[in-house]
């Protein structure tokens, strides 16, 4: 028997009461939780500064110089063959930027497989940032020593792992705030949705920062959700959704450095929606034009971040032309160090696929491992020339230093 079928008696109007039980009220009242039905901004506004204000906003203007630059320097990676894949964040700059700032130094950054700039913001080598692109290893950061999670391809299974590592942290008694980036895209997998939840449910200290920039790949964002926007949907959840240009350096900063604080005084998770776009292709082995024009694009290249924080400093008389100059050669120095270094070819261990999976690797694992040293040790059979690198020096017997690639890789991550 259900619970309509065993309510009594119905209404003046003969149908049963919906709901059932008399004086139902929401558990949470869901005004609060909307966001603005504007985005919030903060250039253009004649916003009152401090001279911490100053300062931050400088700095958020070096930071949108140099991950421009980084931008550009790893697409042009990609094309002389020295990445295997780049999804470039050109155009995105002041989210990636904003949401490395936003967080305290024993906080933890969640990223997206877009979020490389966001990663070298927070602090990581751009090489080491840049490393999973390029196919050499699992990650090319310690996660634990820079509080960044591994960049995840896959779509937005990095929220519920922020979500648990805030969660336990609070069990802790840790002052960690957890902040997850994902796509548009990724808010329409099965793994925001259950972050969210659970995150609600706990009162967990985690952000998540949706960077809205139009597309998922080809698909607009029309074609995923019906919703007013991104941002309403936390209120399903209990969790207050905040709306902000993110184009606006500033204002996504003061937005999250906000959601920060809410989380780390115990008031839970919030969710933020950044208005921007991927004025780039999804990564270079998308060929955008076959979904939107250039005149679907030029309007978004006259909102530009970098120019929008420019002119606004420049307005103000916080930026003069000889320290504009001295940032852009900063971030051309930046440039030529990771053009320098990502041109060396990396030494590289076939059985370093096996390394770092699990404590102790899996009988499947242990098998697969013998089976590509049996096919280095025929390859090193049929052309001795090709023998002479450590996986197949040990797969033919002639290693003197069998464990001391395992032996480095054990110092790189202590």
């Amino acid at each position: 028997m259900t619970v309509l079928e065993q309510t009594p008696g119905r209404d003046e109007s003969g149908a049963r009461p919906t709901p059932p039980t008399a004086g139902w009220r929401p558990r949470t009242d869901p005004a609060p939780l909307l966001p603005d039905e504007t985005p919030f901004r903060l250039l253009g506004t004649g916003a009152r500064l401090d001279k911490r204000r100053k300062e931050l906003w400088r700095e958020l203007y070096r930071g949108l110089v140099h991950g421009r630059r980084y931008n550009r320097q790893a697409t042009a990676l990609t094309r002389q063959g020295r990445l295997a894949v780049y999804p470039s964040s050109t155009g995105q700059e002041a989210c990636e930027v904003a949401a490395a700032l936003a967080l305290a130094e024993q906080d933890w950054l969640f990223p997206s497989y877009r979020d490389t700039l966001a990663v070298v913001a927070r602090g990581v080598d751009p090489v080491e940032a840049l490393t999973l692109l390029r196919g050499d290893w699992h990650t090319g950061y310690d996660p634990r020593a820079v509080r960044v999670a591994p960049l995840s391809t896959p779509l937005a299974t990095q929220l519920p792992h922020a979500v648990g590592l805030a969660h336990a942290a609070r069990l802790r008694g840790d002052d960690v705030v957890a902040l997850a980036m994902v796509g548009d895209g990724g808010t329409s997998e099965g793994d925001f949705h259950e972050a969210l939840n659970f995150a609600a449910v706990w009162r967990a200290p985690v952000v998540f920062l949706v960077q809205n920039n139009g597309f998922a790949i080809s698909v607009p964002l029309a074609k995923q959700t019906a919703a007013p926007s991104l941002a309403h949907k936390a209120v399903g959840y209990g969790v207050p959704g905040r709306l902000v240009d993110g184009n606006d350096a500033p204002a996504v900063h003061q937005v999250l450095g906000e959601a920060v604080a809410h989380a780390r005084a115990g008031g839970g998770p919030t969710l933020v929606e950044a208005l921007t776009y991927r004025v780039e292709a999804h990564t270079n082995a998308d060929d955008a034009t076959r979904y939107r024009t250039d005149e679907d694009v030029a309007p978004w290249l006259g909102h530009d971040p970098v120019a929008l924080l420019e002119a606004e400093l420049r307005n103000r008389r916080l930026l003069t032309d000889r320290e504009a100059d001295a940032i852009a050669e900063e971030a051309e120095a930046m440039a030529a160090d990771l053009r320098g270094r990502m041109n060396t070819d990396p030494a590289l261990d076939p059985e370093d696929l096996f390394a770092h999976v699990y404590a102790e690797p899996t009988t499947h694992l242990r098998e697969q491992a013998a089976m590509l040293r049996g096919e280095l040790a025929a390859d090193a059979a049929d052309d001795p020339d090709r023998a002479d690198t450590p996986a197949r020096r040990r797969a033919t017997g002639r290693d003197d230093h069998a464990d001391d690639h395992r032996q480095n890789h054990q110092e790189r991550a202590a």
